[in-house]
């Protein structure tokens, strides 16, 4: 039986576990349209909602030593988060900030579960200061530890087991950043990172016994380990060289001495629970999980359990819970989706083509029944330093079950492969990577199963770039292209987006004050003439990463050369986030590629 694509946009996901004193757990989970705040006491009974907002809450995080918990909200899409106090069973919702222009970053609980610690750009848009409040304060009454003016993207990643200091982490790039120690009692931050390479600290955590920290790096190597941080030396002692791969996630639990961490293998997860002494680790038996992605690690209160999403090509996203002594993985959550059946969803195949010059970029291939030949969505993702990874994703399903193959590729900037694969885009660099999109359509043709004359390239973000660009650069390979809060001008781009970022994307894209020139010539707005396959455009009013300006500017020149339909939403910011929306927006979609493809 076939189903239609508002069905598809029905399958749900719960995610973002986290456990309360008492050993229940809240989670997300989208099941009214859009993510809000469910728990749940034990696995396989009926969960119980908590939040009941028409915006997406972003996360929760439960009081390690009372019945409530911090979840944050935006507006409309614009990432303006705010917090909010909600008591275990829902009763009481009390605002913790009140400053709608200014984003709050969130930090995490002290171990008494007295104090919140979070960053905010509040005083300057560009610039995030350090907060501690206490759990019954309002942000008027949040003292601030540390002015950001200094630093580059200031966050918060943990409060020390003795919660006398916090750890910072300073976001340069996306191949640089630095850590520091912040005392809480005098406001000084000494850097623990004194290192004159670039350097990545992606996730970091303090050890149970306060005195270093476990670290997520390629310090002195290609792809990232899991290595523990000296901060009084400032050395670096490896724990596990991640056998080529990257180490993306650590997690510890402090009174029970016990470590979680993930390793991504090719786009797959691999997780490792571990009693930890330093660099000595004593791992416990791998947690039963089925083959696929796992993230948002939490222990309880114990440190017994570990609950963690996961979702592979074919299991929406769900909520499980490991018993860290056993192993055995029980799921606590059950996302439906939406009566299809499971057996209908299709597994990619993981595949490498050969780009322009040599370089391997791995890619997901996804096959329909039948012999074909098919058409085919290219789907490049955003970031550009992101991966495609065999996580669930409703339209996949719903292009694979409707005839199209669907295939993903890594092209290069993806993260996931190691530092040298992920800046290989960078800045003057960055049309190689439209070039091995064209390397593989290349491939795509090469084969008998799929109707060359029926490519289309998909994407959003930077992926919505990609579609652009490789629209422009390599007209005659498309039969249709659909572009999702896409930058369409670097230019334009750069100078309005919001003030906390242009730096850090200048980085990857190029300076305004340098690279202008350069940027001009590459943003696909200014070769919109060279465009053949018709285009639809989609955006976010809201949109505070790639203002909707961007989608305005490809619509108006696209249009005089090829069909183009635009589509903006009002309460939308970088994506969809609402059912409703979601469902006008991809039934477009379906529509404009029934007629062009």
């Amino acid at each position: 039986m076939a189903y239609d694509i508002e069905r598809y946009l029905n399958v749900r996901g719960a995610g973002g576990p986290t456990f309360g004193p008492a050993g229940e757990l809240a989670f997300l989970l989208d099941a009214t349209g859009t993510s809000q705040v469910w728990r749940v006491d034990a696995p396989a009974v009926w969960p119980e909602q908590l939040t009941f907002h028409e915006e997406r809450v972003a996360f929760a995080s439960f009081s390690p030593t009372r019945d409530e918990l911090v979840y944050g909200m935006d507006d409309g899409g614009n990432e303006f988060w705010q917090f909010h106090r909600l008591s275990a069973d829902g009763s009481e919702d009390v605002p913790l900030t009140a400053h709608p222009d200014a984003k709050h970053q969130w930090g995490g609980w002290s171990h008494d579960g007295d104090r919140i610690a979070y960053a905010a750009n509040r005083r300057e848009e560009a610039v995030f200061d350090v907060y501690v409040q206490g759990r019954d304060e309002t942000g008027a009454d949040a003292t601030m530890l540390a002015e950001g003016g200094e630093f580059d993207r200031l966050s918060v990643a943990g409060w020390s087991p003795g919660d006398d200091r916090l750890l910072l982490h300073d976001s340069h790039s996306n191949f640089s950043d630095d850590l520091y120690v912040l005392d809480v009692a005098t406001g000084a931050v000494t850097n623990v990172t004194p290192f004159d390479e670039d350097v990545r600290f992606s996730s970091v955590a303090w050890t149970p016994d306060g005195d270093g920290i476990y670290v997520c790096t390629d310090l002195d190597s290609d792809t990232r380990y899991l290595g523990l941080l000296d901060p009084e030396a400032g050395t670096v002692e490896t724990v596990d060289e991640g056998g080529d791969w990257e180490v993306e996630a650590v997690v510890t639990d402090h009174d029970s001495a016990r470590i979680a961490y993930a390793r991504n293998v090719d786009g797959y997860s691999e997780l490792t629970v571990a009693d930890a002494d330093g660099a000595i680790l004593d791992p416990h038996p791998e947690p039963d999980l089925v083959d696929g992605v796992v993230f948002s690690l939490s222990f309880d209160t114990d440190g017994d359990r570990l609950a963690v999403s996961t979702s592979t090509p074919t299991e929406n996203t769900n909520v499980y819970v490991v018993d860290v002594a056993s192993g055995d993985a029980r799921r606590w959550t059950n996302a439906s989706t939406a009566g299809i059946p499971k057996s209908t969803f299709r597994d990619p195949d993981l595949v490498h083509y050969e780009s322009f010059d040599g370089l391997e970029i791995p890619a997901f291939f996804t096959l329909p029944d039948g012999e074909g030949p098919h058409p085919v969505i290219v789907h490049y993702h955003g970031g550009p330093e992101s991966q495609r990874r065999p996580f669930f994703l409703s339209l996949r399903q719903y292009f694979v079950d409707n005839g199209y193959a669907v295939f993903e590729p890594n092209v290069r900037g993806s993260s996931g492969y190691g530092a040298e694969f992920m800046n290989l885009d960078n800045v003057r660099n960055r049309m190689d990577s439209v070039k091995d999109g064209k390397a593989g359509v290349e491939w795509l043709a090469d084969r008998d199963d799929v109707d060359e004359d029926r490519i289309v390239a998909y994407g959003g973000s930077y992926g919505g770039f990609m579609v652009l660009a490789s629209l422009t650069e390599y007209p005659d390979l498309w039969a249709a292209g659909v572009d999702f809060v896409g930058i369409a001008n670097f230019v334009s781009f750069l100078e309005n987006t919001g003030d906390w970022r242009r730096a850090h994307r200048e980085a990857e894209y190029g300076s305004l004050d340098e690279d202008r020139e350069f940027l001009e010539s590459i943003s696909p707005v200014n070769h919109a003439h060279e465009i053949r396959a018709p285009l639809m455009v989609l955006h976010g009013a809201n949109d505070p990463r790639v203002p909707v300006e961007e989608a305005e500017q490809i619509a108006a020149e696209a249009s005089e050369h090829v069909p183009t339909e635009k589509r903006i939403f009002e309460d939308e910011g970088h994506g969809f986030a609402k059912l409703e929306n979601k469902i006008i927006a991809y039934s477009a979609v379906v529509d404009f590629l029934d007629e062009h493809v």
